[in-house]
């Protein structure tokens, strides 16, 4: 992100433009007072992205860039994204991908000074449907409906300015709560190399059953995969270790993922005696976002938010009920120690089964059209906004700790919301995590939490993407340049196998001899660079604001957070 901001100046002459067969923009200007108009050919772009060579056009503009900029921004005109036209068209006629192209088409104007959303969105499109040269940047210049494309650069600057002060204050935030934790750490006299290293697997074996749950009453299928410790050939580690019936986990997962997410910490879960549930949400996996990019069926909408929770609720109804009937699983599942854990959507999903409300206060609040924010998870938030404002019950009582990773939560629930959760949590939070940006969605909910037994854990470096396992062909759906999947992933593996079994054997079984995995100094003893690891258990809402300066600009303030979650419709 930051090497993306050093030219990202630069790149506003090109990025995300748009055309009609037969006209193309010929040229990009630009007002930059008090300088004046400037412009530059689109020829000129054509010609760099293609040889490399620097004309006099473009050495104006080059001069003041580096040559790693240079490279850079090469790259980026020469990078071709593998969309197809129907991609491109499902997203920008969507509501909120329209809300997205009409932003856009501030920076980005036509000839006569209008917003570009409709030209934007057209060679959008048309570019996506060239067999030879798909969809590049210079390809949607050629594409642009317009001789010329006007770029409001005074605004595209106060937008790279403002962001680049959002992610300096996040930096700041993120070392600040590191430096504590460190110092939490330094108080330790816990000789963690003489205890049970928890990242590794425990001693249970395992089955997998798979079941395909019918709701008919919400006509939702439900594929579920139960993993479920056995005690056959299994080597319990002390008098105390787990027999049927074993502890439940239920693992939700996120936006166009599925079952298969998190199979290596369901694996470890089971290998210490915790029966797994890892079902998929027909209205936002992988094969319905799939369906979504083919043009077979609409993108997941507000309902969606009510959908998931009550997935887990008929999950484990009907575990119940096959208790009762069927042999494999009867007397094997402990229905009075559930735990439930989720990733980003899958996160949101076990805030409100813990108790979280919707607040749509807050949502009328932050997804209000004239409001910016560089918080790409309102995307998903807002759609909330289609449901009917009302009190859904989507609490469960029977789960009693969940652990949220990377979850969205900061305009849905809000602090009305969140607040009200009273079970054990546990908030995990990726310092590059883009989509779920760590400090609205993680690190300040954090603070709104009031039961005790709460943990922070801060992985810097990590992206939205380093908790989950790597894709296969199967459920690789969206196209995610490389460069935000951040470092390789095994460590984050490995903290949250770690983690979570001590979360779950402190809070759920309380288990007091695993409390001390869950201390300061645990997470640093196994911390690994670059993604390293810290973990809190406090930060109030006055040492939150104190690291939040008072120095950020306005329109990257943080929203003011709404208490009553879940007011009575007009």
């Amino acid at each position: 992100m930051k090497k993306f901001l050093r030219y990202l100046g630069l790149s506003l002459l090109s990025t995300f433009l748009t055309a009609t067969p037969g006209l193309g923009a010929e040229r990009i200007s630009f007002y930059y007072p008090p300088f004046g108009e400037f412009s530059l050919s689109v020829d000129s772009l054509e010609t760099f992205a293609k040889v490399g060579k620097i004309d006099r056009d473009f050495s104006f503009y080059a001069s003041r860039a580096t040559p790693e900029q240079l490279a850079q921004l090469r790259d980026l005109l020469q990078q071709r994204f593998n969309v197809s036209p129907t991609l491109v068209s499902q997203v920008t006629y969507s509501p909120t991908g329209e809300q997205l192209v009409q932003q856009l088409g501030k920076l980005l104007l036509t000839e006569s000074r209008k917003n570009g959303f409709y030209a934007i969105r057209a060679s959008l499109i048309l570019a996506a449907a060239d067999d030879k040269e798909g969809l590049t940047v210079v390809n949607l210049l050629r594409k642009f409906p317009s001789n010329t494309i006007r770029v409001n650069f005074t605004e595209g600057l106060r937008i790279v300015d403002d962001l680049s002060q959002l992610i300096k204050k996040k930096d700041e935030v993120f070392a600040s709560l590191q430096k504590e934790a460190s110092a939490e750490a330094a108080n330790s006299t816990v000789d963690f190399s003489k205890q049970a290293d928890l990242r590794s697997p425990g001693k249970f074996r395992w089955q997998k059953k798979s079941l395909d749950l019918n709701d008919i009453s919400r006509n939702r299928r439900l594929p579920v995969d139960i993993y479920l410790p056995t005690t056959q050939n299994s080597e319990p580690t002390d008098k105390n270790s787990l027999s049927p019936p074993f502890p439940l986990i239920v693992i939700s997962h996120g936006l166009a993922s599925d079952r298969s997410t998190f199979v290596y910490l369901a694996e470890h879960l089971a290998s210490y005696g915790f029966a797994v549930a890892v079902l998929e949400h027909p209205g936002s996996n992988a094969q319905r976002i799939q369906q979504y990019f083919a043009g077979l069926a609409g993108p997941p909408d507000g309902t969606e938010f009510i959908n998931r929770p009550m997935d887990v609720k008929y999950l484990l109804n009907e575990l119940e009920r096959r208790d009762k009937s069927d042999p494999t699983l009867q007397g094997k599942l402990n229905f009075q120690q559930i735990g439930a854990i989720g990733h980003s959507f899958g996160g949101y999903t076990v805030l409100t089964l813990a108790g979280a409300k919707i607040n749509f206060e807050q949502l009328r609040q932050d997804c209000n059209p004239n409001n910016s924010s560089f918080n790409l998870s309102l995307v998903l938030q807002c759609q909330a906004t289609e449901l009917s404002a009302t009190n859904y019950e989507l609490q469960d009582d029977r789960i009693k700790v969940i652990m949220a990773i990377n979850p969205i939560d900061s305009s849905i629930l809000g602090e009305g919301g969140v607040s009200q959760i009273k079970i054990p949590i546990m908030l995990v939070a990726g310092s590059q995590d883009i989509f779920a940006p760590p400090v609205f969605e993680q690190i300040r909910p954090f603070t709104w939490l009031s039961d005790p037994n709460k943990y922070l854990a801060l992985i810097e470096n990590a992206t939205h993407f380093s908790a989950i396992a790597e894709p296969t062909s199967e459920n690789d759906v969206l196209p995610v340049p490389p460069a935000l999947l951040g470092p390789d992933r095994a460590p984050v593996y490995s903290y949250l196998n770690a983690l979570s079994v001590a979360f779950m054997e402190t809070h759920l079984l309380n288990r007091s001899e695993y409390r001390s995995y869950l201390q300061p100094s645990y997470a640093k003893f196994i911390s690994k660079e670059p993604l390293n690891l810290s973990l809190l258990q406090s930060l109030s809402v006055a040492q939150f604001n104190q690291i939040w300066s008072e120095s950020i600009p306005q329109s990257v303030k943080l929203p003011n957070p709404q208490l009553t979650p879940t007011p009575t419709p007009r």
